[in-house]
């Protein structure tokens, strides 16, 4: 798995999108995770700009667990829920990328917000793994 400044990445090697899709939902289950909203982008963009580009999923994700205590702590976090997971093909492999939410609750002036953020990551990271 890599890391870069605001996600955590995996690229599956020669797993197509849909398997590479069904395999984190599945690991994203495991970890607690639903998804809550999906975004087919290549749909999205052919049906409003006529554009044709590669396969591109987001998906909220959500552990209704964390997510509560966040709220609790600061009821304005729902602008940065839920934590969003891309899938999309590259060269013919398919890579996962997961927010990290250190990065997204940087914003949130509220250090209470460290340790969710610390326990989030550990299960997207988990679920990246297992995918």
């Amino acid at each position: 798995m890599e890391t870069h400044g605001y996600g955590f990445r995996r690229t599956l090697e020669g797993v197509d999108v849909a398997t590479a899709e069904q395999r984190i939902r599945e690991a994203l289950a495991e970890q607690g995770f639903g998804v809550l909203t999906e975004i087919d982008v290549k749909a999205t963009l052919k049906k409003k700009l006529d554009v044709d580009v590669d396969q591109y999923k987001i998906l909220g994700a959500c552990n209704p667990g964390y997510a509560h205590q966040a709220l609790q702590l600061e009821k304005p976090l729902g602008l940065l829920l839920p934590c969003n997971v891309v899938v999309y093909e590259k060269d013919g492999d398919s890579v996962i990328e997961a927010i990290d939410p250190h990065a997204m609750f940087q914003v949130v002036d509220n250090p209470q917000m460290g340790e969710i953020a610390e326990q989030v990551a550990g299960l997207l990271k988990a679920a990246l793994d297992n995918a």
